[in-house]
């Protein structure tokens, strides 16, 4: 993740020429040609990230007539070298196209939702070429889809980029490893934004963890890139 020296995930720091230099950095790390992370082929963010995404565009009607939708999973582009998966707990991410370019990468779009979420839904994603991985039965299991990802890209290493939200659910499910956290050299005092960790009570309870240091290091901007392994709750004592 990449945050604001305040925690935040968004606000207005961030498209700044300071907060535009740490994000390449950024992205560097994770998705550059000499990136760090070198064993994954994209990254999960929720709901409220791909929304910002979409813009402010209305979402395309959902078609009431549509040919039969054969069961299972969907790979639309098994080849692309790059996945945005996005998470869809209840079928309303609404696609009009199936990637987006973050800085010079392409990212092939991959919707993780629940087995039950409508055909018509289902059709639309396929009409627009948007991959689908169906993970539980009528709520999405993030084990299970996290599971899946791994069989289907044959990959043993994901990048969760956040919302805080699911951020703060991936931990609590124990399904997050290492923290790697961006830190960039600005802050805004916006106290209305997201920070990095957000429980949400329909996913998520608030509760002390613990995570380890594992290194340290300056960029060359003056953001400060930190890794922790996640250690696990703290007990209150």
């Amino acid at each position: 993740m990449h945050t604001l020296l305040n925690g935040k995930i968004d606000g207005i720091a961030n498209p700044t020429s300071v907060g535009m230099r740490s994000q390449k950095l950024y992205f560097d790390l994770f998705l550059g040609e000499d990136r760090y992370y070198k064993r994954h082929r994209g990254w999960l963010s929720g709901s409220g990230t791909s929304r910002a995404l979409m813009g402010d565009e209305p979402a395309p009607e959902l078609s009431e007539t549509f040919e039969p939708v054969p069961a299972g999973d969907f790979i639309a582009d098994p080849d692309a070298a790059m996945h945005y998966f996005a998470i869809d707990r209840s079928g309303t991410l609404v696609w009009d196209r199936n990637s987006f370019e973050y800085f010079d990468v392409e990212a092939h779009i991959v919707e993780l939702i629940p087995a039950t979420t409508s055909d018509a839904f289902k059709a639309h994603l396929r009409s627009v070429g948007v991959s689908y991985i169906l993970a539980g039965e009528e709520r999405l299991d993030m084990a299970e889809a996290v599971r899946k990802i791994g069989a289907i890209f044959e990959m043993d290493e994901l990048i969760l980029g956040g919302g805080g939200t699911l951020n703060w659910s991936m931990i609590r499910e124990g399904l997050c490893d290492e923290i790697s956290l961006v830190l960039m050299p600005t802050a805004d005092g916006e106290n209305h934004t997201h920070s990095l960790f957000e429980a949400n009570e329909r996913y998520s309870t608030p509760m002390p963890y613990a995570f380890s240091l594992k290194n340290v290091e300056a960029l060359e901007d003056g953001s400060v890139w930190l890794r922790y392994d996640v250690r696990g709750p703290v007990d209150k004592g």
